[in-house]
């Protein structure tokens, strides 16, 4: 099993989150599920919190860790972590969206539509959706990278 079928086994997916998202009743519970959900990240080594993999545009220190895996159609595995708890949450929310599937996938995805499915973007402060939208232009910049060497 490669590394993207063991991610795509062990992360939550997107309708799972929705479905758990639609199952809570208030934000108090959905930011504690986020916060849950941020737990789950496994850790990155002290090497890998650098300025290589640090995300620029975020309030919190956040840190992206990209492999792109595979001969013909190039897939992206990332890992991340963040020294706020609610920002690896939501890290973890979009590793489920991202991890393990094709740069071309990548780049089709519509991350909006999956946030108003949870609303989740008028539920974050200014400074986390900025953060939140410069994850998202980090991850699409890996996979346009990708492609590009394909």
């Amino acid at each position: 099993m490669d590394t993207a079928q063991t991610h795509a086994t062990t992360a939550t997916s997107i309708d799972d989150l929705v479905a758990d998202f639609a199952f809570l009743d208030d934000w108090e519970d959905r930011y504690r599920y986020v916060i849950e959900l941020g737990r789950t990240l496994p850790e990155l080594t002290p090497a890998e919190h650098n300025d290589v993999n640090k995300v620029r545009g975020c309030a919190s220190q956040v840190w992206l860790v990209s492999k792109v895996i595979g001969n013909g159609e190039k897939r992206l595995v990332f890992r991340g972590d963040s020294d706020a708890h609610i920002v690896r949450g939501l890290i973890a929310i979009l590793l489920s969206l991202y991890s393990g599937r094709s740069a071309r996938a990548i780049m089709e995805t519509d991350p909006e539509a999956v946030f108003a499915r949870i609303g989740l973007r008028e539920h974050l402060t200014s400074q986390r959706s900025n953060g939140l939208s410069s994850m998202l232009a980090r991850i699409r910049s890996d996979a346009q990278r990708a492609l590009e060497s394909a």
